[in-house]
Formats: C-alpha cells, sequence, structure tokens
C-alpha cells in the first residue's frame, strides 16, 4: 500500500481544552469572589505573624506530635494483641478498634473533657485528686485525639504485619527467636515499607483533626484566631490566616512524608520478594549480634 499521499493528522483532544477552559474560568470567579467580597486584606497580613497566633500554632504542633506518639504505641501493642492467638486479647483489641473508631471525634473529646461527672476524684491510693483539676484541656485533648488515632494505627500496623511473609516468622522461631524478638527485629523493621505512606496520611489528618479540640477550650490556632474575631468581629480573615497556617504545615509534613517513604522505598522493587534463605542469613546475623552483645 502506497503511504505517500496520506497525510498524517494529530489526534485532537478537544475534551481536554472545554475542560481546561471551563475550570480556569471557575477559578477565576473564584478569585473575582475574594477580591471583591467584603475582606479586609491588610488585617491578614496584620494578624499573620502575631504572636498571640503563633503560640496557638505551636500548640497545635505539639499536641499533635504527642498524640501521634501515642496513637503509634497504642497502634503497635493493640495490633500485636490483634494478631494474638490468645482470643481474649483478640477480643479486646477489636472492642477498642470498635468503639474508638465508631464515634465521632468530637464526641470522644467532650467525654473526656467532662469525664468529673462521672469520676470527681482519682484515688490511686497514695494520692488523691480531683478529676476536674486533672483533665485539662490540653490533657483531654492529648487523650482524646492519642486513643482515637491508636485505633486507626491499630489496623494500619496490622495490615503491614501482615505484608511480611509468614515465613519469616516461622524461620526466627526456628532459630530460637520468641516472637516479640521476630516481630522487633525482622517484621517490623520490613513492614515499615507498608506503614509510613498511611501513617505520613493520619499524621496530616490528625493536624487538622486537633482544631477539634477547639471545643474544649484548648488553644490552639484555630481556638485563638476565634478568640481575635469574637472582639475584632473579623472573622473571615482570621479564619483565611488560620487556613494559611495549616497549608503551610501541611506542605512542610508533605514534603517530609515523600523523603522518608523514598528512604524506606531504597532497594526494593514492586516485584521483588526477598527469599527466604536470604531472611534465614539476616536473621542469623541478628541473633549473633544479639549474642554478642549478651557476651
Amino acid at each position: 500500500m502506497n503511504t505517500e499521499n496520506y497525510e498524517i493528522v494529530p489526534l485532537r483532544h478537544y475534551g481536554r481544552w472545554v475542560s481546561g477552559a471551563v475550570v480556569i474560568f471557575l477559578l477565576v470567579l473564584i478569585v473575582r469572589a475574594f477580591v471583591q467580597g467584603q475582606i479586609d486584606w491588610p488585617v491578614i497580613g496584620e494578624f499573620f505573624m502575631a504572636p498571640v497566633l503563633i503560640k496557638g500554632l505551636g500548640n497545635t504542633i505539639i499536641i499533635t506530635l504527642l498524640a501521634m506518639i501515642m496513637g503509634i504505641a497504642l497502634g503497635v501493642i493493640f495490633a500485636v494483641m490483634r494478631l494474638s492467638d490468645n482470643p481474649v486479647t483478640r477480643w479486646f483489641a477489636g472492642f477498642y478498634i470498635w468503639i474508638f473508631r465508631g464515634t465521632p471525634i468530637y464526641l470522644q473529646l467532650l467525654i473526656w473533657f467532662n469525664l468529673a461527672l462521672v469520676f470527681p476524684t482519682v484515688n490511686l491510693g497514695f494520692w488523691e485528686g480531683r478529676m476536674v483539676d486533672i483533665m485539662t484541656p490540653f490533657f483531654a485533648a492529648l487523650l482524646g485525639l492519642g486513643i482515637n488515632e491508636g485505633a486507626y494505627m491499630t489496623e494500619i500496623v496490622r495490615g503491614g504485619i501482615l505484608s511480611v511473609d509468614q515465613g519469616q516468622l516461622d524461620a526466627a522461631s526456628s532459630l530460637g527467636m520468641t516472637r516479640l524478638q521476630a516481630m522487633k527485629r525482622i517484621v517490623l523493621p520490613q513492614a515499615m515499607r507498608v506503614i509510613i505512606p498511611p501513617m505520613g496520611n493520619e499524621f496530616i489528618g490528625l493536624l487538622k483533626t486537633s482544631s477539634m479540640a477547639s471545643a474544649i477550650a484548648y488553644t490552639e490556632l484555630l481556638h485563638r484566631a476565634q478568640m481575635i474575631y469574637f472582639v475584632n468581629a473579623k472573622v473571615m480573615e482570621l479564619l483565611i490566616v488560620a487556613t494559611g497556617w495549616y497549608l503551610i504545615v501541611v506542605t512542610i509534613l508533605s514534603s517530609l512524608q515523600t523523603v522518608i517513604e523514598n528512604r524506606f522505598a531504597k532497594g526494593q522493587t514492586r516485584n521483588s520478594a526477598p527469599s527466604l534463605l536470604r531472611n534465614v542469613v539476616r536473621i542469623m546475623s541478628a541473633r549473633r549480634g544479639m549474642a554478642g552483645g549478651a557476651r
């Protein structure tokens, strides 16, 4: 067939041009609405670096870090319990997940903050105190956010553990390792490659969820912004300032998440699976290191 008389015509993507034009048009309308709206833009610049809001941002980061640490610790503990052969511990872990994943975090914060209505005092035998003095907004926010996060981290850690081949646990057991030693030295380091991405998403989500602590008067970023606009009536301006700070912190955390994910993914390919022999050698090396440390 003679193809010299045929003309090559590039494929036209008219749908892409139309959808792109619609998106740009909508963005222009949104920007125009904000520019022409009743927003005092100089107020935004005035309060963006206000010390009271910077302190609130610091409180947000602190409660997020502490709650995430608590959530990770609880997640590892309850994930191991969830995979246990003991039906009692397995049932208790399932009950914990059911309770804290099945109720709103806003409700949990209110329950922790009002716990003095159920337990007026705390008596440990050697010390006694009033619950209203113990359950401060900070402590209530920490318990509410941390314990709730632990329920979600339990399922994330459990999924990561299940992603590691069962043969590695069998090899560790054959070499005399206890289940706890194998979990600590063999399984969890490999499971981190699967755990890290959803854990990073949970951390970013927790940062935003911490704004609900304003309901129990914890002085995080949103609560500080509300305190200011209750006085000067600049509601939208202060909310835009809070939005800007949340976006800045989330952008930084997203970049750190990408770096950590790339680090744990080094040397790994999608189709690569370490052989059992290689795992046995790794376990034996770890065991020799343990023995050397004992000597």
